[in-house]
Parts: structure tokens; sequence; C-alpha cells
């Protein structure tokens, strides 16, 4: 067992390190505490300088190899000396009379980081020679090599794992324990793995780049094109089936994920359950006041940031309201103030403990509204000095300013049994697939309301209806095993909270199967309907609009959500 083979490796005793990094974080004080062990220090470039500088001995990488750096140094550290001293086996006989052979020193401890490659792209993302050059070669092998070679050498790269080394040399004698090695060696090969993907990922963003220059072209280039397209990606179309199906796009035969730790979490859904959370969130949220947030707050806030990024363009104040990362209410008005006070009476209970989102920074006067009922967490652009003032006296409330609104358009993942399911996004309302079936039209008040609504349903658990007026909820029915009950509910909780739907518009995620949904909306009070459509009964269901009076939108798009 691997286990097993890791026990039976002793301690290795370093005599000599070799340091060559990118990110100068707290290298001085390691070198130093390695200096003090009377540890042989070699190094390239700028280390070499700085570490020299600091009055620490160091041994130039071109002293060892005999060759000087080369190519604009692309060529430092790949020569037999530095790569047999990392990837030689001393305990073996073979490998020991070769080192003496050549005269080549095994090396126990490499401090190697990579070049920036991440931030280079961010930095100068369409200069692709830029990107090139900051792709390393030498450091991924020195890392490689040192991390196959665990058994005799400790490969660190991460300035966070400096302390645990100085520590262990200090209570070992100058050694380093196998489990540590084993532990730094499988966290290279995570570092390598996902600097490679960043690399390719990159690329193949250049080259699908130049297959959409090139369809600018003629058709005969196009179609060449494409089909390198397709070796490259491996890729194929799946079959069409639904509404808004022809609007899907290829789907990789591989997904690949790189998402560092970004924060350890107290727990997830439950308290019995570890949790954590990966990538960049803090590119998008700055959670300012408050407790750190957990597992259930990530959900609901990107449920929250999602309708916010559905109304970027809107010329309105937005507030949206989740629990349980549904929208429990949502609203537009002049302020937003006016916008809070509109969707939080779609449902006054609710709300309590919810999350509360604005597009629109925060000032007093919604400050002081919002400040009425206890919330978990409220995001907006940003909040004004008095709304701050108020808002903070609440140890619990957590305060979080937008940098940023998601792009919808990223598709999604999440894990399933023995995989993972991939899904392109979501994303809003479609004018160009959008059809009026009925004999009666919407009118221009309807249309607004109409599309409202069907952005808010496309957050709301299915089966999903969304009853709305005056550009706000007024009813929201959700996760019922039909549509009929969902409508129902809706029509029962405004109702409870005083909204009359007569006049109203409701929005269905899913088509119709039956007239009965639409006999039930008509019931409640509607006048439009919007729905995808796409039900073998789509004829019975208009038939019935039009004997009720109803206008109705197919939208050819579901927002069905699991």
């Amino acid at each position: 067992m691997a286990s097993n083979y890791i026990k039976k490796k002793q301690n290795v005793s370093v005599k000599r390190a070799l340091i060559s990094v990118s990110d100068k974080t707290e290298i001085l004080e390691f070198a130093s505490g390695l200096h003090k062990h009377q540890i042989e220090i070699i190094s390239t470039g700028g280390t070499a300088r700085l570490l020299r500088e600091s009055g620490i001995p160091v041994t130039d990488v071109s002293e060892i190899t005999g060759f000087p750096e080369c190519l604009n140094g692309r060529v430092k550290t790949l020569h037999p000396k530095i790569h047999g001293g990392l990837l030689a086996r001393p305990g073996l006989r073979e490998h020991a009379e070769t080192l003496d052979k050549l005269e080549i020193k095994p090396i126990q401890l490499v401090v190697v980081n990579l070049y920036p490659f991440g931030e280079a792209i961010a930095s100068r993302p369409d200069d692709t020679e830029h990107a090139i050059e900051n792709i390393d070669i030498g450091g991924p092998a020195m890392v490689r090599a040192s991390a196959k070679n665990f058994e005799n050498v400790c490969i660190v790269t991460h300035p966070e794992q400096y302390v645990k080394i100085l520590g262990e040399i200090d209570r070992n004698n100058g050694s380093i324990s196998a489990a540590t090695r084993a532990s730094f060696a499988a966290s290279a090969f995570s570092l390598t793995a996902s600097y490679d993907l960043a690399i390719s990922t990159h690329l193949l963003g250049e080259i699908e780049k130049l297959f959409e220059d090139a369809r600018d072209h003629t058709h005969e280039s196009v179609q060449s094109l494409n089909n390198m397209q397709k070796q490259v990606f491996e890729s194929e179309s799946t079959s069409d089936i639904g509404p808004g199906s022809e609007l899907k796009p290829e789907i990789s035969h591989t997904v690949y994920l790189k998402a560092p730790l970004f924060q350890k979490l107290r727990y997830g859904e439950n308290p019995h359950q570890a949790g954590a959370v990966y990538g960049d969130p803090g590119q998008f949220i700055d959670c300012f006041h408050g407790k750190e947030l957990s597992y259930n707050n990530y959900l609901d806030m990107e449920a929250a940031l999602l309708l916010g990024a559905d109304f970027i363009d809107s010329t309105q104040a937005l507030c949206g309201i989740f629990k349980h990362s549904l929208p429990c209410g949502a609203a537009l008005a002049d302020t937003p103030s006016e916008a809070w006070e509109k969707a939080f009476s779609t449902d006054t209970i609710s709300p309590f403990g919810g999350i509360i989102l604005f597009n629109r920074p925060v000032d007093s006067e919604t400050a002081e509204s919002v400040d009425r009922i206890f919330s978990e967490i409220i995001l907006a652009p940003d909040f004004s000095d008095d709304a701050l003032e108020l808002l903070t006296r609440k140890s619990n409330r957590r305060l979080i300013r937008i940098r940023k609104w998601p792009d919808g358009s990223v598709p999604q993942v999440r894990s399933t049994v023995g995989g993972y399911l991939w899904q392109h996004a979501d994303t809003g309302f479609r004018r160009e697939t959008r059809k009026i079936v009925t004999q009666v039209k919407p009118d221009r008040e309807q249309q607004a309301n109409l599309e409202f609504a069907w952005i808010i349903a496309k957050l709301v658990k299915s089966n999903a209806i969304v009853y709305a007026n005056d550009m706000q909820t007024v009813g929201v029915g959700t996760g019922q095993p039909n549509r009929v009950d969902s409508s129902r509910i809706a029509a029962q909780k405004a109702e409870r909270f005083g909204h009359s739907l007569k006049g109203s518009v409701v929005a269905s995620d899913a088509f119709f199967p039956f007239a009965d949904g639409v006999e039930e909306a008509a019931r409640a009070g509607a006048s439009a309907v919007i729905q995808p459509g796409g039900s073998i009964r789509d004829d019975e269901v208009i038939k019935k609009a039009d004997e009720l009076g109803i206008a109705m939108i197919f939208t050819g798009v579901r927002h069905f959500r699991h």
C-alpha cells in the first residue's frame, strides 16, 4: 500500500537547497533559517541577487552547471548537474556510482514557484507573445522532478509552507519527514497540473479567436476551420429536444476544473458537514461587516447576484429578497427605498432572516426601511455613510459590497454520483424567440410586466409560477409537483398579503401541459400569460386563453430549475 511505502521512508537530512522563486514573499526569512543550519543554498538570477545582497551566502546555478544562463533566461536549470541531483536515489548503488562518476551532488530541498502566467494574461490579455514568455519551463521541470523523487527530495512550492519546513528542520536536527515530503509532492503536482491547465485554456481560447475571425471569410475556409475545431476540442452537438434547443452550444468531451481554496467555512449546509468555498468569490463581493459567510449564504448570494445581473441595464432601482436561494419578493421602482417596500409587500413573513439585494447604493432612507426586520445579508454596490452608521449596529448582519456583477453566460457545473453535470447558463429573456399566440395582444405595460415576471421565474424552483403587477411580484408559487398547485399557492399568498391579482400577469417556467393552468390563472385574475410553449396541447391552451380573453406569449425557451 502507498501509506506503507511512505511509512518505510526515513527522514532526509538537508545538506543542499535550490531556491528559484518568482514570488519572493518571506524568502529572505526562509533562506536565513536554512543558512543557520549550514545548508548550502543554490539559486538563480534575481533570487540569487536578492539573497546575496541580504548577506546570505549563495551559489549560482551557473557555477554548478558550468554554463551561463542563456537564451534570455529561458535556459537556467535544465542541466544534468541540476536534474541529476534532483532525481538521483543515492541509496541505490548504481545511482551513487553515477553521481560520483559525473561529479553530481544530490539536492535535498527545492524551493520553486512559477512565473505568474495568470497575472501575465490578466494584465495584457491580448498580448500572446507576452503570455508565451511567461510560460515557465525550468520551474515545472524542477517541481516535477523533485516531487517524483520525494523519497529523497522535499519540494516546496508555496510561501505558506516555509514555516512548516523550518519547524521540522529545527526539531529534527536538519531533516524533513517522509510524510511532509509526500504531502508537499502531492501539492506540487496539483500546482503543475493547474498551471498547465491555465496555459492550455488560454491557448485554446486564442485558437477559438482564430476560428471567429476566419468565419468572416469564405465558406470554404470556415468549413476547414470548423473541421479543425472539432479535432482540437473533440466536441459534438447533442440532439435538439425542447424549446430553445437550437440555441444550445456544442459539448466538450472533457471538462477541466481549476479552483484553489478560497476559504474554509464553519460547516456545510448543516453543522455536521465540513464545508469550504473554492475559486475567487472575492472578485464579485466584499463582505466588510458581520460574521464570515456560510455555505448557505453563498447559495443565497449566487441567486441574488444572478438576478441583479439580469437587470444590469435597468434604469430603475431593483430590490430582490431571497430565502433559501428562492426569490420571495422582487420589484423595480424609482428609488431603492420604493423598490424595497414593493418587494417586501409580496410576502412580509418570509424575508425575516433572508438576503436583500439592491442594484443601487443603499441610502439612509432605504437603510431605515430594511432595518425594521432582521436580515442575514444586505448586498448593494455601495452604502452611504448614514446607512452604514445604522446598519452596522447589528453585528450579526452581514453587509456586502458588490464589486461586479457575475457573467450570466458562464456555464454551470455541479457534482453528481460518480461525476459532474455541466450545462450552458440559462440566459434570461430572448426577445428574438418570443411570439404572441393569442388574439388578444398584450399592451406595452403588460409586456414590461411579463418580461419582469419571466426573469424572476428563472430563479424560482419548478414548477414555478410568478404573478406580477406594476413591476413587482405579487404572488410566487414554487417547488410543487404540478403547475396548478404552484398557481394556487401563488394566488393564496397574494391574497394573504393583500394583493389583488386582477389585471396581473403570470409567468410559468415551463409550458402548460393542459388548459387548466390557463383557467387557474384567469380565475386568479390574470390578464396575460408568458410561458415557453411546446406542449402537444398548445392549441388547446391557446384556444382556452382566447375564450377567456387572456393575452399569451410563447418564449420558445424554458426556465425549469431543480
